[in-house]
């Protein structure tokens, strides 16, 4: 750090009715430096951010920019002061294009009319100076999740921001458009300005962050230089423990190695195949896919993105059709037309999209957990209200949801939280297979350590689990066995112990036709 920072936020407190948010917190952001800010939801990062922006004022404290104390009392303050964030939900207008986007309200013109060419061509300079080759024009509806980051961006540049504020900005994005987006903050950063990055995914943060400061329970932490930081010391800032002690699952290992599990099959999938169209193009979205499954395991699935895996777990709760298969449940064949007959024969899923696919936004908690057992809680028609109280409730303490009442709008929760009611809605079935694709996306550590734990639970109890996550030290961590899959096809299965990062990411690479030229111990390879 230089004497004088970009930044400088200062013993900065903010309270709510009964909450302490933040308690005298600090930190500095110097020119050309990207700061990662980590912690759990609920250690204070989004409210220290929006008083940094104008939306709060702090209680107590103060924040300095280019060594002069300011004043922020509302966004608007803010932009002209040079400060802007990028929020995981973006601010745009889909149906205006973008160069409308980018200038919304401070369009260039002269005599009530818009100056559309020098509009145009300002968006270009910007978009040039991003390196991305979107057309001015292009409506944002029709843009993809990254190009969309990319408008918001240039709008950031377009208001000459000093202080760019990043909010989860990779949690939408492939693999390329993260590489892409990390390019573009270190140019940024060689133009000297300075870039607070709000992530869950710490891998990222140690990559492109120059100092990482971390906050928990409304309080500092610590600020650490990122190239003498690790995941795990990171991990032991946030939640007092290591990423090790985060699984809760060597216990169970530990228990199987002397008492395996019984070849007991819940589940058998037997030849699923499933062809799709792309471009117009016959393409295999699911070539002959067949695993078991059995009781009280974890079976992950571990692959690259276009694998296969979610469109099989679909096919498996009758979200999507396939063209020819078996599925078997207890060894009998079951016929599952759509995800009702799935609910019927025990199975549960939460799915990769929370926000789209498992709650209803608009409704409350408890009428959320209670909407796949609204029968059961039901006489003659009529939700018994005290019945579903009572059930909801109970899993809600189960699961340690943090509401401030079952009443609370699902919308309002953190991600951690919103995952919590997702899962306890199908519990409250009592399944006996339960489906998880990506069931800690997106959600921050602390809230990570408790699914897992869950997890552990409910396998222990009889529960089965199929697993699907992008993160590769989950799937090791957690799985008894490992489903490798790549392009449609299952191309290895793989016990606990024999699986390692290298074997699981060359067999979910494999090419149609390429065999792994080095074996794992017999029984890993699917047949």
């Amino acid at each position: 750090m230089t004497d004088t920072a970009l930044l400088r936020m200062e013993h900065v407190s903010k309270s709510f009715p009964g909450v302490q948010a933040l308690d005298d917190v600090s930190l500095d952001v110097d020119y050309g430096e990207v700061l990662g800010l980590v912690g759990e939801n609920g250690a204070g990062k989004s409210t220290l951010m929006k008083i940094l922006s104008g939306v709060y004022q702090a209680d107590s404290g103060t924040i300095h920019l280019n060594d002069q104390v300011v004043h922020i009392h509302n966004p608007h303050q803010g932009q002209q002061l040079g400060i802007s964030i990028i929020y995981q939900e973006f601010n745009l207008m889909p149906n205006l294009s973008v160069m409308e986007n980018v200038f919304v309200g401070r369009e260039t013109g002269r005599f009530g009319f818009v100056n559309r060419g020098e509009l145009r061509a300002q968006t270009r300079r910007l978009l040039d100076r991003l390196g991305v080759p979107l057309n001015p024009n292009a409506i944002v509806r029709d843009l993809s999740v990254a190009e969309q980051q990319m408008v918001e961006i240039a709008k950031a540049l377009s208001l000459q921001v000093k202080v760019l504020v990043m909010d989860e900005p990779t949690s939408a994005l492939s693999e390329t458009e993260v590489n892409r987006l990390l390019g573009i903050m270190r140019d940024l950063k060689r133009d000297g300005m300075g870039v607070i990055f709000i992530s869950h995914r710490l891998e990222e943060v140690l990559t492109i962050c120059d100092r990482v400061t971390v906050l928990r329970d409304g309080h500092n932490a610590g600020t650490v230089d990122a190239k003498d930081a690790s995941e795990d010391s990171l991990i032991r800032m946030m939640v007092g423990r290591s990423r090790s002690e985060l699984f809760h699952s060597e216990e169970r290992f530990e228990a199987e190695a002397t008492a395996p599990l019984a070849e007991d099959f819940v589940l058998e999938v037997r030849g699923l195949s499933r062809q799709g169209t792309v471009m117009d193009e016959a393409a295999i979205v699911l070539d002959d896919v067949s695993f078991t499954l059995r009781r009280g395991e974890i079976l992950g699935f571990a692959g690259l993105v276009g694998a296969g895996r979610t469109e099989t777990v679909r096919a498996i709760f009758g979200a999507d059709k396939y063209d020819r298969g078996e599925i078997l449940i207890d060894g009998k064949l079951a016929k599952i037309a759509s995800p009702i007959d799935a609910i019927e024969y025990g199975i549960g899923f939460v799915p990769e999209d929370r926000k789209a696919q498992g709650l209803v936004l608009s409704l409350n908690v408890r009428d959320n957990a209670a909407l796949p057992s609204l029968l059961q809680l039901s006489r003659l028609g009529f939700v018994r209200r005290g019945v579903e109280m009572k059930a909801v409730t109970e899993y809600a303490q189960r699961l340690q949801i943090r509401t401030p009442s079952l009443e609370q709008l699902v919308l309002r929760l953190s991600g951690g939280n919103q995952q919590k009611v997702v899962i306890a809605k199908w519990l409250m079935r009592k399944p006996r297979i339960l489906i998880m694709d990506e069931p800690t996306r997106g959600i921050d550590v602390g809230a990570k350590a408790e699914i897992y734990r869950l997890m552990n639970q409910l396998v222990e109890s009889g529960v089965s689990i199929i697993m699907i996550s992008s993160e590769l030290p989950e799937v090791l961590a957690m799985s008894d066995r490992i489903v490798c899959m790549s392009r449609g096809r299952v191309t290895a299965i793989l016990n606990h112990a024999e699986a390692t990062p290298e074997v699981v990411m060359r067999y979910c690479t494999l090419q149609p036709g390429q065999e792994y030229a080095s074996p794992v111990p017999e029984g890993g390879i699917a047949p």
